[in-house]
């Protein structure tokens, strides 16, 4: 079990817990994989710098090992970094109906739908977590210069041959090469999602002879015949998103967990509906109804993030995001430390 990967990134065993966002991360479910010898994360995207000060501080108080944070490059696409009221209410319109259905009010056009990636990654490299890894982009060499200063490791996220080859002319320690397979956002950045969905297998044959950065397998692997496969390939460690988020130690809710375990689990799809992006979940009614263009990310996201706190008080997981990749049907496991021994008994 012991890759470049390990020596590079100090960890006892080429396994990362895939980074979530929208309030799916947790540090407990950070920590406990970091404890547990592999590489703990936490998705940072929606934060506010203050509050990646504080939860970088509460994950040290519950981890002497490496951690890793992660941010996206590119938080807005074409046209969605700022709108005029009559585009704001048009997206409204498209997402008012769920929102009377859970009794949810309508919200007020905030000054900005999220947080600019520059004042994001200035808090990150304050916080100066062990691994700093990104998605949707590259940061500037500046900017990786400054995380190489610190003593940062540096993981990028690529889904086809250029993007890897991208990271690698760009100095990352390790490339994160995520195939079509795997649940949440698909991360591309030089060609359109829907041209960059090369599965995993495929991805990291073609991807590991052409870098000489170590490749980390995404997308499709929840046992340790999967680590053992992708490690035969020429990937130097694994990704595992699907089966971490089944853990009780997730900020997935438990409708959202008893999903994952259940047969609508057999039937995910990409989509736009949930963001604005194209990510993969579990099929359901948004999915089903949602038309796939409403507006350019991140305001479809900011919309329908009000909706998850009612969707779960009333325990629906049909007018929201379900994450999951295709190899969900496959999940054995509901702890860290369960799911910890099966990808390293290989």
């Amino acid at each position: 079990m012991q890759t470049e990967f390990t020596r590079r990134f100090g960890v006892e065993h080429p396994i990362i817990q895939g980074p979530f966002g929208g309030g799916l991360s947790t540090a407990l479910l950070t920590a406990s994989v970091s404890n547990l010898g592999g590489l703990g994360s936490f998705g940072i995207e929606p934060l506010a710098p203050d509050e990646i000060l504080k939860l970088a501080a509460d994950i040290r108080t519950r981890t002497n090992k490496p951690f890793n944070l992660n941010l996206w490059v590119s938080v807005a696409d074409p046209g969605g970094d700022n709108i005029d009221d009559d585009a704001f209410e048009r997206a409204w319109q498209a997402f008012a109906p769920y929102y009377q259905e859970l009794g949810v009010n309508k919200p007020a056009r905030p000054a900005r739908f999220h947080q600019p990636f520059e004042d994001q990654f200035e808090a990150m490299l304050e916080a100066a977590p062990p691994v700093f890894s990104f998605v949707f982009g590259i940061p500037t060499a500046d900017q990786l210069a400054r995380c190489r200063k610190r003593g940062i490791a540096t993981l990028g996220a690529a889904t086809t041959i250029a993007e890897a080859v991208a990271l690698d002319e760009a100095g990352v320690d390790g490339i994160v090469a995520t195939g079509s397979e795997a649940g949440g956002h698909r991360v591309s950045f030089l060609a359109s999602a829907e041209e960059s969905l090369m599965g995993t297998f495929g991805l990291i044959q073609l991807v590991a002879p052409r870098v000489k950065t170590p490749v980390i397998a995404a997308g499709g692997i929840v046992d340790g015949r999967g680590v053992r496969a992708v490690l035969e390939l020429g990937a130097d460690a694994v990704q595992v998103g699907t089966g971490f988020l089944a853990c009780d130690e997730s900020g997935a809710s438990a409708r959202h967990r008893a999903a994952l375990f259940s047969p609508q689990a057999e039937n995910t799809v990409l989509t736009r509906a949930f963001t604005g992006r194209l990510s993969r979940g579990l099929k359901n009614r948004l999915t089903a109804e949602m038309p796939q263009a409403v507006m350019p990310y991140p305001i479809p996201s900011w919309f329908a993030g009000h909706l998850k706190a009612a969707a779960r008080k009333q325990e629906r997981t049909d007018l929201v995001s379900v994450w999951s990749g295709q190899i969900a049907p496959n999940l054995k496991h509901r702890t860290a430390s369960a799911l910890m021994a099966e990808l390293i008994n290989i």
